[in-house]
């Protein structure tokens, strides 16, 4: 499972940059509040986009 999550984010080298730099920018910096709500609908746009591409538990 976990090759499968770590080889699905190489094949998307952009969204995974974004991804992790959105994640660390809201986790260790304090951005405005209206620019931390768009980031934060950023980084949950983006955890649903990569949730359905990798589907870890497909049946």
């Amino acid at each position: 499972m976990f090759k499968k999550i770590i080889s699905g984010l190489i094949d998307r080298p952009l969204l995974t940059s974004l991804f992790v730099t959105d994640l660390t920018i809201l986790l260790f910096h304090r951005p405005p509040f209206i620019f931390s709500l768009l980031m934060l609908g950023a980084l949950t746009v983006m955890s649903m986009y990569f949730g359905q591409k990798l589907a870890l538990f497909k049946e």
